[in-house]
């Protein structure tokens, strides 16, 4: 296999054809002929040596290799894409990029606004974004695909530099009407006999609470699990059980009204995020100056790094 022969316009051509499942409609959302779609797609066959999809009256179906070979293009294209906005950036009087992965706490609750004051002193470094599960942070962040994250306490995070950041406040949310309303704080264990409303797989939070409900022997009973901490709030809302989320993330206009905040008693709800960096790559300047930035926090509540 000769890989100069691959373009990028035929890769495209080949991820729109994957997703369409039709040279048709490929050829009509590419604006080139059908017989051209057809002709790319079978020069990137022999190519490749490989037969990419199987030619159904329904339409086309992905083979083995096609699979593989997509899961690779939408990356290559990905990244094309990544490196052309950057450039982009440049050409129009960006001084540096500063990749981020952070959970959903952390964006919530904290970056917007952090993020807006440091767009205002430094309006030349553009900031990439991306939202993650901790674990999955702490990946990037080893990995290089992100310079700075931020994750909750109880991932392991062993092989990155770490700083304390952030605390926040973990509480029981419960309709107004739900027999522990009554309550303004409880411990944890007592709640385990109602439903609870989580979060997906893989959340750091929905790891602390099971993890914490199996320390005392108990399961979590959970009857439906979303992707948001918005989502968590309107399946409350509905009656589908109860739920832990931090304060900071429940909007304000539901306590009150809909929903009750209770306090937990629990020492493990004061959560301290952390900020992680990859311990054996020196940050880029630009990186350091938003590091710097997002720590230069009072020292009576959070540990400066050293």
């Amino acid at each position: 296999m000769n890989i100069s022969h691959f373009d990028l316009n035929t890769l495209r051509l080949f991820v729109t054809a994957a997703d369409c499942k039709s040279l048709t409609r490929t050829a009509e959302i590419s604006s080139i002929t059908l017989s051209a779609v057809s002709k790319r797609i079978s020069e990137l066959e022999r190519n490749v040596n490989c037969q990419l999809f199987v030619r159904q009256p329904r339409g086309l179906e992905l083979t083995t290799a096609g699979l593989g070979l997509l899961r690779h293009a939408r990356a290559l294209l990905d990244n094309v894409n990544s490196m052309a906005s950057e450039l982009n950036d440049y050409a129009r009087g960006a001084i540096g990029h500063v990749r981020i992965g952070a959970n959903v706490s952390a964006v919530i609750q904290f970056l917007p606004e952090d993020l807006a004051a440091f767009f205002h002193s430094n309006p030349g470094i553009k900031i990439y974004l991306e939202e993650a599960l901790s674990d999955a942070i702490v990946d990037s962040i080893d990995s290089g695909r992100v310079d700075i994250g931020i994750f909750a306490d109880n991932v392991d995070a062993t092989a990155l530099r770490t700083f304390p950041w952030r605390q926040d406040r973990l509480v029981l949310l419960v309709p107004t009407a739900h027999p522990l309303a009554m309550h303004n704080e409880i411990w944890f264990e007592d709640t385990l006999a109602w439903d609870y409303v989580a979060l997906n797989q893989g959340s750091s939070l929905l790891r602390r609470i099971t993890n914490t409900a199996a320390s005392v022997g108990r399961l979590l009973k959970v009857s439906i699990q979303v992707t948001s901490f918005d989502a968590v709030c309107r399946m409350i809302q509905a009656g589908l059980g109860i739920g832990i989320l931090p304060l900071k993330a429940i909007t304000p206009a539901l306590l009150g009204t809909s929903l009750k905040a209770i306090t937990l008693k629990d020492e493990w709800s004061q959560r301290t995020l952390r900020i992680g960096i990859n311990a054996k790559k020196k940050l880029h300047p630009e990186a350091s100056k938003l590091l710097d930035f997002l720590m230069a926090v009072p020292e009576s509540v959070f540990t400066k790094r050293s």
